[in-house]
């Protein structure tokens, strides 16, 4: 069985209109499948992760909750 290569863009070359048109889209919400939204959603995700500072006036988009893990 292969796994699929799933195609995303560089996050270290994303810039801070990127990261805004990408937050646009999610608030929108106008996608021709969801699947379109939740590859945005992940990436919104892993950009919080490694460049939080981009993702910092976007973060409502995410839902994130704190968990405790005790």
């Amino acid at each position: 069985m292969n796994a699929t290569q799933i195609d995303r863009p560089d996050i270290a070359a994303l810039t801070e209109a990127d990261v805004s048109n990408l937050a646009l889209r999610l608030e929108e919400d106008d996608y021709s499948s969801p699947f379109e939204a939740l590859n945005d959603w992940h990436l919104l995700r892993a950009l919080a992760f490694q460049r939080p500072e981009l993702v910092e006036p976007y973060l409502y988009l995410l839902d994130l909750e704190a968990f405790d893990e005790s």
